[in-house]
């Protein structure tokens, strides 16, 4: 039996250097796209808690209506986790994005005589960190 080679495809140098640089802009988006759901979210909590510090003024007027405001807010502040899974899927994509970039590297690009390879593999080890699909109570699965 002969040993099979995997298969492989000849790309120009420039082509694969135009790949790595999306790669590594999709990168630069995404921890963009981290920010602005890190300041969302900050400025969410920041309303939460002002409105539930309004209705503790209204504590010895403890009615339905008031009741069901508090555990609407409870509720919302519940459904802020999405900014964790949403923040694991970022982090996860971009170590993906990174690694073919490196990988791209490795494969077309010749090292310098005094450059010492990397070595690694920095590709995830799982395909994605989270696996829900909705926000309902007792649908979120982190691990």
């Amino acid at each position: 039996m002969m040993p099979q080679n995997p298969p492989s495809v000849s790309l120009p140098l420039h082509l694969v250097a135009d790949l790595q640089d999306s790669l590594l802009m999709a990168m630069t988006d995404l921890e963009r796209l981290e920010g602005l759901l890190d300041h969302a979210t900050g400025n969410l909590l920041e309303r939460f808690s002002t409105a539930n510090h309004a209705l503790g003024n209204l504590a010895g007027k403890d009615n339905d209506d008031l009741i069901s405001i508090r555990h609407s807010l409870h509720q919302a502040v519940t459904e802020l986790q999405f900014h964790d899974m949403a923040t694991q899927l970022i982090v996860h994509t971009s170590k993906v994005l990174q690694g073919c970039s490196w990988r791209l590297a490795e494969e077309v690009i010749e090292p310098d005589e005094d450059e010492i390879p990397l070595g690694v593999d920095p590709m995830p080890d799982r395909p994605s960190p989270v696996t829900q699909s909705e926000m309902d109570a007792g649908s979120v699965e982190l691990f």
